[in-house]
């Protein structure tokens, strides 16, 4: 969804946003959220790379034809469930994170960074 108009940066083009993120935010406001980001990619990754290969040889000693349709399709729906598995937690903490806002009263963040974020909702609604 669309942020409320007050909330809108407005950029003209991508060069606007660069300049405009470094000037209000500093360089390093170009990388906010990019390592909730980027640990979400890798447990994606794992769930897809390590898995695919794992199932084409399960489904191969299972008597399935070596690079025959159903390995293929099959071995990419069980690497599609695990990356899901594996990615969706870092998923959920990295929106979290990217959405907070401060609180109105105190100003604060509801969350230190995506380590406290894990742990919160870990309290809250356990694993």
């Amino acid at each position: 969804t669309m942020l409320p108009e007050a909330e809108r940066r407005n950029y003209r083009g991508v060069g606007h946003a660069f300049s405009s993120i470094v000037r209000d935010e500093g360089a390093t406001g170009l990388f906010k959220g990019s390592v909730p980001t980027a640990t979400r990619a890798m447990a994606l990754n794992f769930g897809m790379l390590g898995f695919n290969t794992a199932a084409k040889d399960m489904l191969a000693d299972m008597g399935v034809e070596k690079g025959g349709a159903a390995q293929v399709f099959g071995a990419s729906a069980i690497a599609g469930f695990f990356a899901s598995f594996f990615s969706l937690p870092f998923d959920y903490v990295k929106t979290q994170v990217q959405k907070m806002k401060p609180d109105p009263v105190t100003g604060e963040l509801p969350f230190k960074g995506p380590v406290d974020c894990a742990m919160q909702q870990i309290k809250l609604g356990g694993i």
